[in-house]
């Protein structure tokens, strides 16, 4: 509806264009504004990934061993390691607390001695040292965990005293 005010002449105010003109600005607010250029740039994004690895290890447990039985006592344990992918490397087992090398490791009870031996091969005939290329367990990553065994044996025909014994390993992975 049109009203016409006591204004001079073709000037007129419409309550109806005045809402309209509220909109307008509204709707004009509320968009994007249209641009006629544009400029751009760019933007390097970089990391430098490095070979990296973890590694874990289950525990040896030999459970009950008789000294004078005539046999040998085996169990086993499980080493897993997780490198970066590509990546080459070395798994190796060192000495133990108790033990003179690689080759003669011993559980300790106090003074008392119990020879055991740590093996790269279910026949346990490669014994699993800490000299890499030499009596290490190799491997390449590929970014998923990966299991090793390790086979373990306990001599038969030791004399030795009665008790509980233990010994320490550190697993070293080179890479």
């Amino acid at each position: 509806m049109l009203t016409v005010l006591n204004k001079p002449a073709g000037i007129l105010k419409s309550k109806t264009a005045s809402a309209w003109s509220k909109t307008a600005l509204v709707v004009l607010m509320l968009s994007p504004l249209a641009y006629a250029d544009t400029v751009t740039t760019t933007f390097n994004v970089s990391a430098n990934v490095v070979d990296d690895c973890q590694v874990s290890a289950t525990n040896i447990d030999f459970g009950d061993y008789r000294a004078v039985t005539a046999a040998d006592l085996d169990a086993n344990s499980a080493v897993a390691v997780r490198c970066t992918l590509a990546t080459a490397y070395e798994i190796g087992l060192d000495q133990g607390l108790g033990g003179v090398s690689v080759n003669d490791r011993k559980m300790l009870q106090g003074a008392n001695e119990l020879s055991y031996q740590l093996f790269r091969d279910p026949a346990r005939t490669q014994n699993w040292g800490n000299t890499p290329t030499t009596d290490t367990v190799a491997g390449t990553g590929t970014g998923n965990s990966q299991n090793f065994q390790v086979y373990a044996r306990i001599p038969s025909n030791q004399n030795v005293a009665t008790g509980a014994y233990t010994d320490t390993i550190t697993v070293t992975v080179t890479f």
